[in-house]
């Protein structure tokens, strides 16, 4: 896969922050090597949170974030602040850009302390060190640079790699459950909610990840799965389904034969499983009046029967017999506490990065409640969780 066309989700998050005309801006720009930022001497002159998807060396695919001063004034800026923490909680590593005249004061150690509580690596940077008459000696995880003559900015690039190579993700996709010359059905239903003319990112990285172990794939809509495993000489050793047709998948897939979702792989493959199963027993508890939020990370066209406003709503009140309140919400929007909820149901996260989808599972557990994803509700509400877990028997104790 070209770095070029590396989703962002898959890349790590490099975010910028400081105060307003700390010179985060010309410091992105002197790092990416592009006039990413508009550079200005006039305080605030970012006002919402500049995104690029590129190639960093010697760290590779990245997005850098440059973000709003955070010691915005007036209404105005209070919206600033709040997107810049939201861009925190996707953020992999931070730098956290200092004016070295002027030093550290409240508003860094706010910053750190956010850097702290969301579990964010950091780099404290002092731009504009070609103002000082002496340049001090750094403390460590500290660098003086400079924007302008392009000091230190060759060190800043190799301690944000230092802390980039920490974060990258080590977990397997499916490489540990298929080997070389091995078959593997993936099953793709194609309904009025799918792309059109292309098939959805779970699918394009488990296929390629299949063609990376030297095994063999086989791609059929649930219409035609019972007839692709007739017509099949030897058996798959894996069946993905979307989760969608789970049960349907379930009766025509013979049990000998392992059965999961992409929703369960990737929930594996960004470290959540083991939190998504346990909460999939809220499932079983909930009451009249409970309120449910169903989240997604993405923001599409609704479908007049959308699997998030239609069709879980729906499974959810006829697996409970309950009548259950739902909220929705789509994108960038999560809310800051989920106390008032008995439950949240999230999508599979597949355009989120993993940091990103902690942060949202972290807001659950600070509320103590429990979150599961679609794909592990649906297994759970068709009575095929521990089937679709079977891959997976260091979690399959957990239902």
């Amino acid at each position: 896969m070209s770095l070029n066309n590396i989703p962002s989700a898959e890349r790590l998050h490099i975010g910028f922050f400081g105060r307003r005309n700390a010179g985060k801006s010309s410091l992105v720009n002197a790092v990416t090597g592009q006039e990413l930022s508009v550079v200005s001497d006039v305080k605030g002159t970012t006002t919402d949170p500049v995104k690029k998807a590129m190639e960093l060396l010697p760290l590779g695919p990245v997005v850098i974030i440059d973000t709003p001063g955070f010691d915005d004034e007036g209404e105005l800026g209070l919206l600033r602040i709040k997107k810049t923490k939201e861009i925190l909680r996707k953020t992999d590593i931070a730098v956290l850009v200092v004016d070295a005249v002027k030093g550290k004061g409240e508003t860094e150690r706010k910053l750190i302390s956010l850097f702290a509580e969301l579990k964010v690596s950091y780099v404290v940077v002092y731009n504009k060190c070609d103002a000082l008459n002496n340049t001090p000696e750094p403390e460590e995880g500290e660098l003086f640079v400079s924007a302008k003559q392009g000091i230190n900015i060759e060190k800043l690039k190799e301690a944000v790699s230092r802390l980039g190579n920490s974060a990258k993700k080590s977990r397997p996709l499916i490489d540990d459950l298929i080997t070389a010359g091995d078959l593997v059905i993936l099953v793709t239903p194609i309904d009025a909610s799918a792309p059109k003319g292309r098939i959805i990112l779970p699918q394009q990285l488990t296929l390629r990840n299949i063609l990376d172990n030297n095994c063999t794939a086989i791609v059929c809509k649930e219409t035609e799965l019972k007839s692709t495993l007739e017509m099949l000489n030897r058996e798959p050793s894996l069946v993905i389904t979307d989760s969608q047709v789970f049960s349907a998948v379930s009766e025509i897939v013979p049990e000998n034969i392992r059965l999961t979702s992409f929703s369960i792989v990737f929930a594996r493959y960004k470290g959540e499983l083991s939190q998504l199963v346990k909460g999939a027993a809220a499932l079983r508890d909930l009451n009249d009046g409970d309120r449910v939020l169903i989240s997604e990370g993405c923001t599409h066209h609704r479908q007049c029967n959308d699997i998030g406003t239609v069709k879980i709503p729906e499974w959810i009140k006829t697996y409970t017999g309950k009548n259950i309140l739902f909220d929705f919400s789509s994108g960038g929007d999560f809310p800051e506490k989920a106390d008032i909820y008995k439950l949240v149901v999230h999508c599979g996260g597949c355009m989120l990065s993993e940091k990103e989808m902690q942060s949202r599972i972290d807001i659950c557990n600070k509320s103590d409640v429990p979150v599961v994803n679609y794909g592990i509700a649906i297994a759970m509400m068709n009575g095929i969780l521990e089937r679709s877990l079977g891959a997976f028997p260091e979690i399959s104790t957990l239902i």
